[in-house]
């Protein structure tokens, strides 16, 4: 098969039904985060609470997932993936009883803990997409399906959370949540057995954490692109926690307005997953060069955007690059890595991306107390633009072909082979196999 279709992977009806928890696991994030976000600015009116939120959400799940993914990658995904999505929906449960009884610790341990489980189930779910679809040929376009239905739920679930909490309450919200995934739970139990890569010999769980560690290590390129990936994700976070305020302050928009231009990232989002699906042949090294760059030019946009219309542009412009730019860097990753540590390594780049925007959350604050938001989303363009460019110093111009499946775990000679960042030929190159 040179070049699968994207509704391809979707005849095999376990893909289906990952593909739905997929977009479902993101949609119940989206919804429970903005829940607790009022929840705990309303019970405590402390801008500082909400950020001990946000950190709770992405810099503890880092720490815990890579060891519950190495736990949880021997027994069978049918009966593990579900095991967690029910093990989510009793976290949710949990929290809507807190709305109740508002105890900030309770409810930042719990959604620390709901946000390691949400990771893990991504983690295992990319793993398991490439089990079954590499050998067809077809793990490009299930990539890209699963990036449709990330970017759809990504787009769906802040609306869904804000009618929610309109309209019935947080807890509302939270209950929906819990029976959200509760149902994926359902759905993927009831699927046909799901593949899984034999991993290695058993070992106690601190042996394979590390392994999965000197894997990416011991591989020039993963490293370089891992690292890569976590250093650039500081200044995509760094405008996160700021954007409110670049709003009001220096556009005059109200609510509605920047809820427009939030939105406006989102549809670029969903329009850079189509792009994605759309280039199955093209360069996985282009992708990432131009969609990381598409980024921070989003946020040069930003910097000097005077109007509502040029930072919606901007945004749908950014947006595209983010729909485009994190799901190459996971196909990429799957590429370099052998069947029996696609888990633990994915896990890695997991924890790497959620542990450092809790750097980015810090800088941007800093940054505004010093001088205004524009001046924030400029570091962040200058920021990305100058991780492009060392990136692709640092790692070179050849990808190395199948270095996955031929040679796991070992360095390059001369540490040589490395990843294309700026392409040296066209963007569409033709291939005589298919890239994973």
């Amino acid at each position: 098969m040179s070049n699968p279709r994207l509704r391809d992977p979707l005849r095999r009806p376990p893909f289906r039904r990952l593909a739905i928890s997929f977009s479902v696991n993101e949609m119940g994030d989206w919804v429970g985060i903005i829940a607790l976000s009022v929840l705990v600015y309303e019970r405590t009116g402390s801008a500082m609470a909400t950020a001990a939120l946000f950190l709770g959400t992405g810099f503890l799940p880092a720490l815990m997932t890579p060891f519950f993914v190495a736990r949880l990658e021997r027994p069978a995904p049918r009966f593990v993936l579900p095991t967690i999505y029910a093990g989510e929906a009793a976290a949710f449960g949990a929290l809507a009883l807190l709305a109740d009884n508002f105890s900030l610790a309770a409810i930042v341990v719990l959604a620390a803990l709901d946000g390691a489980l949400a990771l893990t189930a991504k983690t295992l779910t990319r793993a398991v997409t490439a089990v079954m679809l590499e050998p067809e040929g077809e793990l490009r376009a299930g990539n890209a399906v699963l990036n449709i239905a990330f970017t759809g739920g990504a787009a769906v679930g802040p609306a869904l959370a804000g009618g929610v909490v309109a309209g019935f309450g947080v807890q509302s919200a939270l209950l929906l949540d819990a029976a959200s995934f509760f149902l994926i739970a359902c759905i993927v139990l009831t699927a046909r057995p799901l593949p899984q890569a034999e991993p290695e010999p058993e070992a106690p769980l601190r042996q394979r954490v590390r392994a999965g560690l000197d894997y990416v290590r011991a591989n020039a390129t993963l490293r370089r692109l891992v690292a890569a990936e976590a250093a650039v994700f500081v200044f995509f976070s760094l405008v996160i926690p700021i954007e409110v305020i670049y709003a009001q302050q220096e556009l005059g928009l109200s609510a509605a307005g920047y809820g427009l231009m939030v939105d406006a990232w989102g549809v670029g989002m969903v329009l850079g997953s189509t792009v994605f699906a759309r280039l199955r042949r093209a360069s996985l090294p282009a992708l990432l060069f131009f969609s990381t760059v598409a980024i921070g030019g989003a946020y040069f946009g930003l910097a000097v955007s005077q109007t509502l219309l040029a930072a919606c542009a901007a945004s749908v412009l950014g947006g595209a690059g983010n729909g485009v730019q994190w799901v190459s860097t996971v196909s990429a990753v799957q590429e370099l890595t052998v069947p029996s540590m696609q888990a633990r390594v994915l896990g890695t780049l997991e924890s790497s991306v959620s542990a450092t925007p809790g750097i980015g959350f810090v800088l941007g604050g800093l940054i505004v107390t010093q001088w205004d938001t524009r001046v924030a989303f400029l570091v962040a363009g200058v920021g990305v633009m100058a991780i492009v460019v060392v990136a692709a110093l640092a790692l070179g111009r050849n990808w190395p072909p199948g270095q996955g499946k031929e040679r796991p775990g070992t360095v390059d000679a001369d540490d040589e082979a490395m990843v294309e960042l700026i392409p040296a030929e066209s963007l569409v190159q033709p291939r005589s196999e298919v890239l994973k």
